[in-house]
């Protein structure tokens, strides 16, 4: 259900892929035992849940881009439309093509951000090899990240809705700063 969730996220960016992630680290942390402060033995659980978010995220982000490369002026029109997507599809291949790739990563955790990058970056045909490994990267860091905070908010504060609710206002945090960083202009 998670992967399914992230997977389609970048389609219907209002999907709770970034709650479903966080639930399911803190019911993994709940029933390894890391929330009673005992030695966690379902770590596993934990690697599983970050391989199998990250996966589906990438998995995500390259299906979107193929289909926006293979979308043709259809897609290119509707881009031209949107000057707020224009500007991004611009931003993006500038930031790309300068080996700028960490804003693949920074976009993985603003909301939308996600399915902005990997459609504009399919459209404008950048290289498969200068974004595969970013979304890769950026896949990776957020699910390490949200699982991270699904579990040790369960650890912290105990298997609680308080312990969820502090780990997706720090998931909110993280995705406004991003949503910030990513809109700012370079200097």
């Amino acid at each position: 259900m998670v992967a399914l969730s992230v997977l389609l996220d970048v389609f219907v960016p209002v999907l709770p892929s970034g709650v479903l992630v966080i639930t399911a680290a803190t019911a993994a942390a709940a029933g390894s035992g890391a929330a009673a402060g005992s030695v966690p033995h379902e770590v596993p659980d934990i690697a599983a849940l970050i391989l199998s978010a990250a996966t589906a995220s990438v998995l995500g982000d390259v299906v979107a881009y193929r289909l926006a490369w293979r979308g043709g002026e259809r897609l290119d029109r509707a881009i031209a439309r949107s000057r707020r997507l224009a500007t991004a599809q611009e931003r993006l291949g500038e930031a790309l093509s300068r080996g700028g790739g960490a804003l693949v990563v920074l976009a993985r955790f603003a909301p939308a951000g996600r399915s902005i990058v990997s459609f504009c970056a399919g459209a404008a045909h950048r290289r498969a090899r200068d974004f595969v490994p970013w979304s890769a990267l950026a896949g990776l860091s957020w699910a390490a990240y949200s699982v991270a905070l699904g579990y040790f908010g369960a650890r912290w504060l105990g298997e609680t809705w308080l312990a969820t609710g502090v780990s997706l206002v720090a998931l909110f945090g993280a995705g406004a700063a991003a949503g910030f960083l990513v809109r700012r202009r370079p200097a």
